[in-house]
Parts: C-alpha cells; structure tokens; sequence
C-alpha cells in the first residue's frame, strides 16, 4: 500500500479494501465511493483539523441524544435532505403508484390496533379540529386490496409527538388500521398543526448553521403494508398548511397533498379528507400474475 502524501491518500486508502478480510462487491462499491466524495470533501473546503475534532464531538453529542424517542441521525438526516434524496433513489416515481417520503424520526412500533373508523384521540385540545379520514387502496389495476396494514400518526394540536411530551397519553394519535374487503380505509384524527423540528441540541445547531428554519407543515404519516405488494412510507400534506412549499426536511410531494373539507354531519368530525393510494406489486408477485 505504501507511503502516504496528499496526492496518493485516496487511493492507498481504496486499495486496502479486503486486503485483510473478503469484502462484497457492494461493500467495495459503498466504501471506494465514501472515501473518493469524503476526501474530495475534506480537500474542497481545506478542512482543518481544530474542525475535523469539532465534527467528531457533534457526532458524540448526536450519539447520546438517540433513543427510541428521538432518532438524531435520521432527524440530521432529514435537514441535510438526505432521507428524501435516499428514499427517492429506493422508491422512483414511476406514475403508477402512490409516491413515498420519509419515515422522519417520531415513529414508534406496535401502536394500538384499531377497528375501521375508530379514533386515534386520547387527549382533546381547545384549538384541535377533528377530521374524518377515508380512502380506498388499490393496486395498479384500480382493484381494492383487503387486508391492507396502515400505521398512521402525527403531532397534536400542541405541535408536538406524544413520544416526546410527558403529558400525552401513550400512543396518542397513533394506530393501526386494516381495509375493508373493498380496499377502504377509514379513522378519525385531528387536522395536524405546522410544527418546528427539535431545534435543541445537534438538530439545531446544524440548522443554525446552515441558516435554516425549523418548520414542518401539517402531514399525517402512514405505513401501508400488504403481503404481495412493496410497503409505501409516505406522508399526505394539508393544501392549506404553511410551509408547504419551505419543508424544513423537503419531503413535500405534489401527489402527496390533499384537501380538508367540512364533514358532513354524519361523521361526526369537523372536517373530512379522502385521500387513495396505489401500492406497487413486488416483481415475484407481478410475475406470478402474469401468468
């Protein structure tokens, strides 16, 4: 491998990859690209080394605040623009389906298991308005798919997750829901509220220092999943929410933003929002239906 000087580094680097050990081609294709952009970084900006010592304590700093509460680097991740941009490359918009975003950092396993139409609200709010949500399934023929698994939740009326307020109850504004056998959906929540992301700690100052604001607009998130069919992480935005053109994470979608209306008296809710989503069949199950 040799002796190393500023011009030969990133290959003596390169050329040490399972050197002592079998790697695999995509473990070779991961870490010759990191070092090639991380050095090529590091020269770009001249980065010295009272810097590279700064870095490093963040990132320590960043370690310690991750919990099952608060998942730093996928929050860091999120300002950086690097999920969406992750999330994209995973998931391409192919027009057929329904498009995908991010996972963000407050979503928490196991939420309650609810029947169709029930609600999410265990906590009321003087300023909240609650809404009727409803929708069909389908796949990419129009037909309804039974069965369907969707995880839902979002923030309070108090811009804030219950995983991070102690005066939530558990698991508020979460659940877990199954279509009907026509592919239908149905729940009651709240509208969800513009919020900042934590702008304490790490998370804020990365967004201190690139001169960024803190601020999310009003999204309900949803896990759908269905054996057969590729799980869709997505969000759908509130039309008429601020930040919906200056996502502080840049997740919006056009395809992903939906209108509220006043509910008719029936359901029971101040507002409805009928929203449907395509899931894409996995390429066994596409091929078995083709033949």
């Amino acid at each position: 491998m040799g002796i190393v000087n500023q011009d030969n580094i990133t290959d003596v680097v390169i050329a040490s990859l399972g050197q002592y050990g079998d790697i695999t081609d995509r473990q070779r294709e991961i870490m010759t690209s990191l070092i090639k952009h991380m050095h090529g970084f590091v020269k770009d900006v001249k980065l010295q080394h009272s810097e590279f010592l700064e870095a490093c304590a963040y990132l320590v700093r960043a370690g310690k605040l991750s919990n099952d509460n608060r998942q730093e680097f996928i929050l860091l991740a999120d300002i950086l623009g690097v999920e969406v941009l992750v999330d994209m490359m995973t998931n391409p918009a192919d027009g057929t389906s329904s498009e995908s975003t991010v996972l963000g950092p407050f979503y928490r396993e196991n939420p309650p298991v609810l029947p169709k139409g029930a609600s999410t609200i265990q906590k009321h709010y003087d300023n909240e308005e609650t809404a009727y949500y409803e929708g069909y399934i389908r796949d990419e023929n129009g037909n309804g798919i039974a069965g369907v698994t969707m995880d839902v939740w979002e923030d309070a009326p108090n811009g804030i997750y219950e995983n991070l307020d102690p005066d939530q109850p558990e698991y508020n504004l979460r659940g877990r829901f199954e279509t009907d056998e026509n592919g239908h959906y149905a729940f009651v929540a709240v509208r969800p509220v513009p919020y900042p992301i934590p702008e304490d700690e790490t998370a804020g100052e990365l967004l201190h220092f690139m001169g960024h604001h803190p601020n999310r607009p009003g999204h309900m998130h949803f896990i759908i999943s269905k054996e057969g069919f590729r799980p869709l992480i997505s969000q759908i935005y509130d039309g008429d929410s601020e930040w919906l053109e200056n996502d502080s994470v840049f997740a919006v979608k056009e395809s992903l933003i939906g209108k509220f209306k006043p509910a008719p008296k029936e359901l029971g809710t101040d507002l409805h929002f009928e929203f449907d989503f395509v899931l894409k069949a996995k390429a066994g199950a596409q091929a078995v239906a083709a033949e």
